[in-house]
């Protein structure tokens, strides 16, 4: 479905991804597992079009990407849900979700699309004319995957969903994960929380440096010594 090869992405013609190179096959979760400052979202904003690729090719179902505007990467159905959520806090928590269809013209289906989200999220369906800023962490979390989910993706980019929150509540978000591979879309997981993302992840990447070292299914991760202790920290 994506295939990321020999990536070199940055800010201001400054790379801060050199070599990263990746594929995601259709009804995954796939992992980017790191430290910080590892290149890790900086080579997924370079998928979604707001980083611009230095070098290397991007491909999605077939059609190269690299270098594509987001607001086309989002029609062809690849959604990110960002790292700080980055939610409208003066703006009630419905407007928030629904900015998320903003290409959707057709009422039906953004109200199909709708109780889908309620369905998953009813907490969310609670407090939908609440601002944005009154509510937790968590539920912002929430609304941010449901903005996400409005846009009908094929593809849904996590950006470390769980920072910040609960042990509780990033158990809660996991469950979440694991709910939108159900619904038949693929998921890559970018998260500092090693352990539950390997285990929920069918394939996972380290990225060092700005470099792709090791890949591998989630249980072979665990499983693997060496990798625990050079990449993972574990």
């Amino acid at each position: 479905m994506l295939k990321v090869e020999h990536l070199k992405a940055g800010y201001g013609g400054m790379p801060v991804v050199h070599d990263a190179c990746f594929e995601v096959k259709e009804g995954q979760i796939v992992g980017l597992i790191g430290s910080n400052g590892a290149g890790k979202t900086t080579a997924l904003k370079a998928v979604t079009g707001i980083a611009k690729p230095l070098g290397g090719t991007i491909t999605y179902e077939g059609q190269v990407i690299s270098g594509k505007k987001a607001n086309d990467v989002v029609k062809l159905g690849i959604s990110m849900v960002p790292e700080g959520r980055h939610l409208f806090g003066k703006m009630s928590v419905k407007d928030n979700i629904m900015m998320g269809a903003y290409l959707i013209k057709d009422k039906e289906r953004k109200e199909k699309r709708l109780q889908l989200v309620y369905e998953m999220f009813p907490r969310v369906k609670e407090r939908l004319k609440q601002t944005a800023a009154t509510l937790s962490g968590g539920e912002q979390q929430m609304v941010a995957i449901a903005r996400g989910l409005m846009a009908e993706p094929k593809l849904l980019i996590l950006d470390e969903p769980s920072l910040g929150l609960s042990p509780k509540l990033v158990g809660e978000i996991f469950e979440f994960v694991k709910k939108i591979k159900e619904l038949g879309i693929t998921v890559i997981i970018v998260e500092q929380n090693v352990n539950v993302t390997l285990e929920i992840s069918d394939y996972a990447y380290v990225i060092q440096n700005g470099e792709t070292v090791f890949g591998g299914t989630g249980q072979e991760m665990l499983a693997n010594e060496d990798v625990k202790k050079a990449y993972l920290g574990l």
